[in-house]
């Protein structure tokens, strides 16, 4: 994803108080989200922090979303899903979902360090297939 484009993906956020419908947006050098009125943006996932003054980190909850993903397979093109799995505690774990070709690619938990994940899912796809475009290259 080039720092020009912006990339906006639905999902949920859950914390003990319930849970609210939110939109991700994602440029290559920060995400964004707004929860309960307040926005949050960070370098990465694991990293959100209030945008106001106290800059408090985003703890206690789990995000969820989906996003679309092109794969390429012997330079045919289709789509798959990338299911996300964002728990921020003490720690941030998370964890992707690949489905595809009637298949689930798991990265298992990788910590909150996004492209770690990911290339855990690439590894498991078949030879010859690649993902159809780069996701959150700076986050």
């Amino acid at each position: 994803m080039s720092s020009e484009s912006t990339e906006v993906w639905t999902g949920w956020y859950r914390d003990r108080r319930g849970a609210e419908a939110i939109v991700i947006t994602a440029d290559g050098s920060h995400v964004a989200t707004r929860i309960r009125g307040i926005e949050y943006t960070g370098a990465s996932f694991d990293a959100l922090r209030a945008a106001d003054e106290g800059g408090q980190a985003l703890t206690g909850c789990v995000l969820e979303w989906d996003l679309p993903l092109p794969v390429v397979a012997d330079g045919v093109t289709q789509q798959a899903t990338l299911s996300c799995l964002l728990t921020l505690g003490e720690r941030a774990d998370l964890s992707l979902t690949l489905h595809y070709g009637g298949a689930a690619y798991e990265s298992g938990i990788a910590g909150g360090d996004f492209e770690e994940a990911l290339s855990r899912v690439r590894r498991q796809l078949p030879p010859g297939t690649e993902f159809g475009r780069g996701l959150l290259q700076a986050a």
